[in-house]
């Protein structure tokens, strides 16, 4: 009793400020004016365009080498360093607008992005297992992205009032306190790491203590890729997580388009979108129900995901949305769980790294989709482009179906040949 009763209050406070964290980092007002901020300045669609690119390099260059930092230093300190970046680069937009300040804060943006993707997972992985709670880590990060949402939502339905209260300029302030806000609740994460890391005090001859020498930022980048390329089952669990999270993740930023070719006004498509983010919510509260789905039990998730999508885009209709938020909820639902998985293989010290890489690869991927889908939609329309993104996760779906019987399979035959060996 007295390691429950110890137990409990240290993951309560570990979960509240997960959350804290989470909504304010996601409550940044600007995120449905900043293109407009930037029309406004005077800058063109291709200069726009080349922004995003900015942004997406800034994140994937930076994305593991911040992650091998976070093993080698301090993941609470990089959770703290990470808004800050962010409401520099903000403070730059409404400051002095123009195109060079927009590309020096998006560089910003997506550094921050990158000291906080990997950090933040190997964190609350590490202490969960560290209070012998890992087991609740998918119902964690459920809820935590499930804060990001409501932070976005709450992002903008504030956005327009403070927009026309005070311009551009009290949007940017009130995305700035949001950052600074949340880089205090980072420093309210505990922070724990094992007794000997990485180097430690050992006895020397004659009874002298010496100190190892720290192995640093490079031994962590090495392990953490090592690890991934020589444990089979994780690095299966870390290519899942791109295959999970990539393509979904990549149609999201299209869905306003797949609203607006079901012949609804455009004053209507955000009550359409509604349903797209209700989905999401829910996917990440259902985690805990998640986690006892099997290898099949995945694949059907999968592939009921991907059919309701491309049938919601296919029936050209509003009434369609409801199967889309259908789907995005068990996607939802599925990247938490292939984060979980991850994280449960992951045995070595270099967490953040690895997690770091499956985050690299998932921005990776996402961009091809983004080729794909243009090419796609362009000579057939949006719905088409929405159907045939899905089909990799029916593919996917196959091969973990079938993955358990291939397994049975291989262990029959190895021991009939053993037992003609006797």
């Amino acid at each position: 009793m007295l390691v429950v009763s110890a137990r409990v209050p240290a993951e309560r406070r570990l979960a509240v400020t997960l959350y804290a964290y989470a909504f304010l980092t996601d409550l940044v007002l600007l995120y449905p004016v900043y293109t407009l901020l930037f029309a406004d300045t005077g800058l063109s669609v291709g200069q726009i365009s080349s922004l995003f690119v900015l942004w997406s390099a800034a994140g994937i260059l930076l994305e593991v080498p911040s992650g091998a930092w976070a093993d080698a230093a301090s993941r609470r300190l990089l959770l703290c360093l990470a808004p800050l970046l962010t409401a520099a680069g903000f403070a730059l937009w409404v400051l002095v607008p123009s195109y060079p300040a927009f590309a020096v804060g998006f560089l910003l943006w997506g550094a921050g992005g990158a000291l906080r993707s990997g950090a933040q997972e190997a964190l609350v992985w590490t202490e969960l297992d560290r209070l012998g709670a890992a087991g609740r880590y998918a119902r964690l990060a459920g809820r935590a992205r499930t804060a990001e949402l409501l932070g976005v939502v709450g992002a903008m339905g504030l956005a327009a009032p403070v927009l026309a209260l005070g311009g551009y300029p009290a949007v940017g302030a009130a995305s700035m306190a949001a950052c600074l806000a949340a880089a205090a609740i980072a420093t309210r994460f505990p922070e724990h790491r094992s007794a000997e890391p990485r180097g430690h005090r050992t006895d020397q001859p004659g009874g002298d203590q010496a100190e190892t020498a720290e192995p640093g930022w490079l031994a962590s980048l090495r392990g953490g890729l090592a690890e991934a390329r020589a444990d089979r089952s994780v690095r299966g669990a870390l290519l899942l997580v791109p295959a999970v999270a990539a393509v979904w993740g990549g149609l999201d930023e299209y869905t306003p388009l797949l609203a607006r070719d079901t012949g609804i006004p455009a004053a209507t498509v955000p009550l359409l979108l509604l349903l797209v983010w209700a989905g999401t919510t829910v996917g990440g509260l259902l985690a805990p129900a998640g986690e006892r789905l099997t290898d099949r039990g995945f694949a059907a998730l999968l592939a009921g995901a991907a059919l309701a999508l491309a049938a919601g885009a296919l029936v050209r209709h509003p009434a369609g949305f409801v199967l889309v938020g259908v789907a995005f909820a068990a996607f939802q639902l599925a990247t938490v769980l292939a984060d979980a998985r991850l994280q449960a293989r992951i045995s070595g010290p270099d967490r953040a790294t690895v997690t770091s890489v499956a985050g690299m690869a998932t921005d990776l991927t996402i961009i091809a989709v983004y080729a794909g889908y243009g090419v796609v939609a362009g000579a057939a329309g949006h719905p088409v482009a929405f159907a045939v993104a899905v089909l990799p996760y029916l593919l996917l779906a196959g091969r973990l179906a079938t993955r358990r019987s291939a397994r049975r399979i291989r262990a029959n035959r190895s021991l009939s040949e053993n037992a003609d060996v006797s």
